[in-house]
């Protein structure tokens, strides 16, 4: 059973193949993530709210800043915070510490 790869994006052909995590066309030389194809993976905060890119969170756990006797303490609101992928799921600025990535279940979405 072979896998069909969708078409290319850029121009529609459909000899499209598949090189480590990207998918590349032949025809136009574009490139693009199997993962842009296919739904983007939901984030959800600590008790299930579904967050977007420049929400409003709190940190809800006391955590220790890695590599620093620094500490972000709970009940710190984190403003526009941005959505990316890997382990520490959001980029922010917190706020008296500076940029830094958290991880989803360590904040609660604050509703507006």
């Amino acid at each position: 059973m072979t896998e069909t790869l969708p078409p290319c994006p850029e121009c529609g052909s459909e000899f499209t193949y598949a090189m480590d995590a990207l998918l590349t066309c032949p025809e136009c030389g574009h490139e693009w993530s199997a993962a842009e194809e296919g739904e983007a993976e939901q984030v959800r905060d600590a008790v299930g709210n579904l967050l977007s890119d420049g929400d409003t969170v709190t940190v809800i756990k006391d955590l220790k800043v890695k590599g620093s006797s620094s500490v972000v303490k709970v009940g710190t609101k984190v403003r526009g915070i941005r959505l990316v992928a890997g382990d520490h799921d959001i980029d922010c600025k917190v706020p008296g510490i500076g940029q830094m990535g958290l991880k989803s279940q360590f904040v609660k979405k604050v509703s507006d």
